[in-house]
């Protein structure tokens, strides 16, 4: 009798584990994903649209949902909306590229080298923690009203978060893999690429994310500083609406602004989920 109770006990908790294993349908899930966002978005235009009933601002300083987004749809329309978008991105993806390869140089020389750890470790945190907006002076002072401008503070802002993360997943990587790197005979390059590396990457994907964030905004407070002649951006847009007191056209140009880094954040998102999947850590 023991024995039968044993076993259905262990016959039920392996049912209550391929319950949980189930994969859920496609559907449910993006509509689970989906209503939080929708009920969230709902809410933020229903707060919206009482305060501008409250006439607190006139219109021109804060126009409601209706005018805001009949001005991005008339937007959306336009060849000089589109032009202004890839000048924006180009610029993101270029420099956030820089800051990519200038933070791996930097986070994998110093997080194998003691000296640059002494010498240089609390030098990135402080540069990471220094706001952008200050960079631009100097850079407009060294490169002038140029696009190089922005580049520079772009890639100032980002590779400190890349290179740090790049740090934090080096000192957390288990020992008992270094010495199975050694045994099977990995020295420097090929420790790092085939062990390192990869066991790194949860706290280097998160680095790379962060320094998205730190890019896309140091991007944006150079474009609204740096106005370039003949180069339509979404900052030279920000900057031309509110110099019209143009409030549905600025409010429709920063929700475009938050779309994208909205859906950057879902890419890096997705990859951390595929990253956690591979090594077991979440369901498919």
């Amino acid at each position: 009798m023991a024995v039968d109770s044993h076993a259905r006990q262990i016959s039920g908790l392996d049912a209550l584990e391929l319950n949980r294993e189930k994969k859920v349908g496609i559907g449910a899930r993006l509509w689970g994903r989906a209503w939080p966002m929708l009920t969230a978005v709902a809410l933020v235009l229903v707060i919206w649209q009482l305060v501008v009933l409250s006439g607190r601002w006139p219109e021109y300083v804060l126009a409601g949902p209706g005018a805001t987004f009949g001005d991005l749809w008339h937007r959306l329309g336009t060849a000089e909306f589109y032009q202004a978008l890839a000048t924006t991105m180009r610029r993101a993806v270029t420099g956030f590229a820089l800051a990519v390869a200038v933070g791996l140089v930097v986070g994998a020389a110093v997080s194998r080298v003691k000296v640059l750890r002494a010498a240089f470790g609390a030098l990135i945190t402080g540069l990471q923690t220094m706001p952008s907006i200050a960079w631009f002076p100097f850079a407009i002072l060294l490169f002038g009203l140029t696009e190089s401008a922005i580049t520079f503070v772009v890639i100032l802002g980002a590779a400190p978060s890349i290179a740090n993360g790049l740090i934090s997943g080096v000192d957390y990587t288990p020992p008992l893999l270094l010495r199975a790197g050694h045994v099977l005979g990995f020295r420097r390059l090929q420790l790092y690429r085939h062990v390192i590396l990869p066991a790194s990457l949860p706290s280097f994907l998160a680095g790379l994310k962060q320094g998205w964030a730190f890019a896309w905004r140091s991007l944006m407070a150079g474009e609204l500083m740096v106005i370039i002649a003949y180069q339509a951006s979404l900052g030279e847009q920000l900057s031309i609406a509110r110099e019209l007191s143009d409030s549905p056209g600025l409010i429709a140009t920063m929700i475009v602004i938050l779309v994208i880094g909205i859906a950057i954040d879902v890419l890096f998102e997705s990859a951390d989920n595929a990253l956690r999947r591979r090594w077991g850590l979440k369901q498919a």
